[in-house]
């Protein structure tokens, strides 16, 4: 794992003054590569690319970027791995293509001279970004693999285009503006992270996962990037041509490429281990990795407490590590659980994306059972049901859970206070996608707390609003991973890992296996209220069943807690209103209701308050 900055420019910079932009944007992001940087430049193109190390395969300097292919009409920088170089390496060596060292980039790029990059980009198995520069062509294309999985920014004004690994490689740009993008702030409140294509800097962007930004001239606007392969097709073609097989022939052909996704991801030249929670989507790559938790997948595990002084602690480096808002609580074990696995590997294998491919959440057997019928009901009557669960503490729906506990199966019943006052959001909406849309919700109304804005359309209201797919549960789980997989899930790990140094990969999310999982029938994700049945399925011919099977249990903070508590004296001092007008960004007034609310126990608003807070610590460090 690698990280990259670049300029285009038609500016005219000295070749040693371009090379010097590009050093600078790689400083800020040594951690994505300690162990080798480069630099190349072209004085009459105007095109510099920076690149920072981590060295994986290949250690030796082969692996060197920037790196020209075999007949130096290609240079590249490359974040990421592409897992089956080897196959494609025979295939080209058999078309009399030879090669220096054993790394997957100069595999990349010999298929870019073979077939070109978007034909070969087709071909890739893995994670990448990719910034590549045509010097027959004079245009530079920038790569980003299917699910986002690997970050890639793009900023442009008139006569300039800077691109990279993380916004800081951006800032630390030749030029950049810092007007934050009023429409991407809301989303960030809303959800809790920045939607694509936008990023929270109005001139910058990311490039959307599965898509290619080719740029010839650096004067004009940015053109739209294009899809080399696309989410939504995939889903839909899947669903047209479903798996017919026995519940026994789906459960094998899972189970053959899930064999091969793991094999593929435990090459590397460093130490490798793998993120175990022992839940079924970490527990099942391991099995793999064994060719069989704890003790009986021969495990060593590491216990690692956090408090909320230890998150007022790290505080300080969240800003520093996301240097574009983001709000998932997570971010804090996620960062500490990579801090420790560096300690002793330099790659690990994950269970991300098990939820999102086959049917995990626990919202989604909510969605799917009392969506619908809740929409039954007329609208009148749910506002004023709505209005009258709402008036009601959690702390007081808590003590009744016994009576409730049955409507929310496998939900903790400390938390059902919290439940019920999503549930009042939930009867308001006006349809099931917004029903559904309202449960991602952290502030209902983002809109109105930022200051002179006006709603816009995202992608989880474009699909759940849509009329296909046609199924509740298909477009639930297709909007979560269109949107909240990549820019929340995914980026967070990415950050949280990259930031100590740590490769971490998710052999759930080869993109064979999300192909086949539109194709398996609804009834082999969600069985009843079993989530992942078909994954489930699968765990069990190598693992007891007893072992792993316990409820859900979300890698989540007591966050509402903490900030009654520990993170109190901060969390104020972020939202005094002094502190939330001073931008001109923020309407105070309903933040601070609900921060009064919050520390009465009378509305559980945690999740909303710190997407504000660390929005404000955000700014503080990045925007000013």
């Amino acid at each position: 794992m690698c990280g990259f900055a670049g300029v285009l420019t038609t500016a005219g910079v000295p070749s040693l003054a371009l090379a010097d932009q590009a050093r600078r944007m790689i400083a800020p992001i040594l951690h994505r590569g300690p162990d080798d940087s480069g630099v190349w430049t072209d004085e009459e193109a105007g095109v510099a690319l920076g690149f920072r190390r981590l060295a994986i395969i290949d250690l030796s300097a082969n692996g060197h970027q920037p790196m020209w292919s075999p007949s130096r009409r290609f240079v590249i920088v490359f974040n990421g791995e592409v897992y089956n170089f080897g196959e494609l390496r025979d295939e080209l060596e058999q078309a009399e293509y030879r090669f220096r060292g054993g790394s997957d980039t100069e595999v990349i790029l010999a298929a870019f001279e073979r077939w070109g990059v978007e034909d070969a980009v087709r071909r890739f198995v893995g994670m990448f970004a990719i910034a590549v520069w045509d010097a027959q062509r004079r245009e530079l294309s920038l790569v980003r693999d299917r699910l986002g999985k690997k970050p890639l920014y793009v900023y442009s004004e008139p006569g300039l285009i800077t691109f990279g690994s993380e916004l800081k490689a951006l800032l630390a740009g030749p030029s950049f503006d810092r007007s934050i993008d009023r429409q991407a702030l809301a989303s960030y409140l809303r959800y809790l992270y920045v939607p694509a294509p936008r990023s929270i800097f109005q001139r910058a962007r990311k490039v959307p996962a599965g898509h290619i930004l080719t740029v010839s001239d650096p004067k004009r606007s940015l053109p739209p990037a294009r899809p080399y392969w696309s989410l939504r097709n995939v889903a839909l073609a899947g669903l047209a041509n479903p798996f017919t097989g026995t519940d026994g022939e789906a459960i094998d052909t899972l189970e053959t490429l899930l064999v091969d996704a793991v094999g593929s991801r435990m090459r590397a030249d460093v130490p490798l281990g793998a993120l175990l929670s022992g839940g079924i989507d970490s527990s099942t790559v391991v099995a793999m990795m064994q060719a069989a938790v704890a003790r009986h997948l021969g495990t060593d595990h590491t216990e690692l407490l956090l408090t909320g002084e230890d998150a007022r602690a790290l505080i300080p480096r969240l800003t520093d590590i996301f240097d574009e808002p983001h709000a998932d609580p997570s971010q804090l074990p996620t960062f500490l659980v990579s801090q420790l696995a560096r300690q002793h590997v330099t790659v690990a294998l994950s269970g991300d994306g098990g939820d999102e491919l086959f049917g995990g959440y626990n919202r989604y057997v909510y969605g799917t059972r009392m969506l619908p019928r809740v929409s039954r009901v007329p609208r009148a009557v749910r506002r004023r049901v709505a209005a009258g669960i709402s008036s009601v503490p959690p702390a007081t729906w808590d003590r009744l859970s016994r009576f409730t506990a049955t409507l929310f199966p496998g939900i903790p019943e400390q938390r059902l206070g919290e439940r019920f006052h999503k549930l009042s959001h939930v009867m308001s909406a006006d349809s099931v996608g917004d029903m559904y849309r309202s449960l991602l919700s952290a502030w209902q109304q983002p809109d109105g707390l930022v200051a002179d804005c006006r709603a816009g359309e995202d992608a989880n209201e474009r699909i759940l609003a849509g009329s296909e797919p046609r199924h509740l549960l298909d477009r639930m789980m297709l909007a979560d991973q269109t949107s909240y997989l990549p820019d929340d899930l995914l980026a967070k790990v990415d950050r949280a890992s990259m930031a100590v140094s740590l490769e971490l990969r998710a052999p759930l999310l080869d993109h064979r296996v999300v192909e086949l999982s539109w194709r398996l029938p609804r009834s082999l994700k969600l069985r009843g209220t079993v989530g992942k049945w078909v994954l489930r399925q699968v765990l069990y011919r190598r693992v007891p069943q007893e072992i792993v099977e316990r409820p859900k249990m979300g890698f989540s903070v007591p966050i509402d807690r903490w900030l009654r508590g520990p993170l109190r004296e901060w969390g104020e001092s972020l939202l005094a209103p002094a502190a939330l007008g001073e931008s001109g960004l923020l309407n105070p007034a309903g933040i601070i209701r609900a921060w009064r609310e919050l520390q009465d126990g009378r509305r559980p608003a945690g999740a909303a308050l710190w997407a504000v807070i660390m929005f404000q610590a955000w700014r503080a460090r990045w925007a000013a």
